[in-house]
């Protein structure tokens, strides 16, 4: 059995970024065990129809953390980057607004703006009520009923679950306030106001797909990684991996930033707690190329009409030069109906489902590998929904804290 320092699985953003410290800390003793024959994991890229192509759906580079811009571009120079001021839009009832939708009613007939206006106006948020328990009434609470019922509610069934009231509450305080003053100026003004969300400007590789910097930073510690190694088991006893080939592989620490559910064996984790792990939920989505252009400035399209089929369209050729046509994206158990024999891929791990569950179930996962020398890391050793941009970022000072 090969045994190592440090043995990182998935070579995806977030085991790149910390086998990438660690060398870059004077580490040696490390290895990556990767199941697909590339790196990248949600981040991976392919060329379809003679441009790059996105596999794992729309991944930018957000530039809120200088430290991991400074970082990714060590691999793949500022050079060879586009800067980019986000346009992401909302198509709804044939009407087009800007995302967020609440900061850009604005953009609405006169009528339509007044019926959001006195529908927020009229959000439990900003009539001092009680935050409710539950996610639907939570997002009535927040948004009030209206923008609920015409974007929010629909939209978020689509992409994440058809029964919202799965999903906890606890991770929506991220989402910034929607006061009525905040959302009357904005129409007055006819500009948005208050809190823009993340990717307001943003990266993107001039001649590559997002792939590109991913597949850098493995070449840069190629004599690391292990490519078609699919894990199977771990061992918590004796902290050792088993791979599909037969191979086992023991480390003083483990790293995994693969999802829990592909430990088909987990050897010395408490019964109730193995239990436990089936309640974890996740969602798989497609991304499908399309060859034709839209005639649009955007780079990207929320769609939260329950009639069509994908959420999300990408338009490859407002982002990536030299490209034509968008891809979509769509939730698994929403795909049907697509004509001809364009490419497309199928993400059985896309978005992590925060469900009521979820936090008590990570938090006694977490601690207990961390007893046992076994450390969960990013999207899926986390089981939350991270951008790549903040897993580099953990990854990083992870990997500082245990050198």
């Amino acid at each position: 059995m090969e045994h190592v320092k440090y043995l990182i699985l998935g070579a995806g953003p977030a085991g790149l970024a910390f086998a990438r410290t660690l060398k870059d800390l004077g580490e040696d003793s490390f290895l990556i065990l990767e199941k697909e024959k590339t790196a990248g994991g949600l981040c991976r890229s392919t060329i379809v129809d003679g441009s790059p192509f996105d596999m794992g759906g729309g991944h930018f580079l957000d530039v809120r953390r200088p430290a991991v811009v400074e970082f990714l571009f060590r691999f793949l120079p500022a050079s060879e980057w586009e800067l980019f001021e986000r346009d992401s839009r909302i198509f709804f009832q044939g009407k087009t607004v800007s995302h967020p939708f609440e900061a850009n009613i604005w953009q609405l007939d006169l009528e339509s703006q007044k019926d959001y206006l006195v529908s927020i106006a009229r959000a439990g948020c900003n009539r001092d009520e009680p935050v409710p328990e539950r996610f639907v009434e939570w997002i009535r609470w927040k948004l009030g009923d209206k923008i609920a019922e015409d974007y929010m509610l629909p939209y978020n069934r689509k992409m994440f679950a058809d029964e919202l009231n799965e999903l906890g509450t606890y991770w929506l305080d991220k989402l910034p306030s929607v006061s009525f003053e905040e959302t009357l100026m904005s129409c007055l003004a006819r500009r948005p106001y208050g809190t823009q969300p993340g990717h307001v400007s943003f990266y993107y590789p001039k001649k590559y797909g997002y792939g590109e910097v991913w597949l850098r930073i493995a070449r840069s510690m190629e004599e690391h990684i292990r490519y078609h190694r699919q894990v199977r088991g771990i061992d918590f006893d004796k902290r050792s991996i088993t791979v599909s080939s037969g191979e086992r592989f023991g480390a003083d620490r483990i790293i995994t930033t693969i999802p829990w559910l592909e430990f088909e064996d987990k050897t010395g984790m408490p019964q109730q707690l193995a239990d436990s792990l089936g309640l974890l939920k996740h969602s798989a989505v497609e991304t499908r190329y399309v060859p034709e252009n839209l005639d649009t400035g955007a780079q990207w399209i929320y769609l939260p009409d329950p009639e069509i089929s994908c959420h999300r369209i990408l338009i490859r050729h407002n982002f990536c030069p030299e490209s034509r046509g968008y891809w979509m994206e769509t939730r698994k158990e929403r795909i049907g109906g697509y004509e001809g024999d364009k490419y497309h891929y199928m993400n059985e791990y896309a978005y992590p489902l925060n469900t009521i569950e979820k936090p008590q179930i990570m938090r006694r996962l977490l601690d207990f590998g961390k007893s046992r020398g076994v450390y969960g890391l990013g999207r899926w050793g986390e089981h939350v929904h991270y951008n790549s941009d903040a897993v580099v970022e953990l990854a990083i000072e992870a990997a500082g804290r245990l050198v």
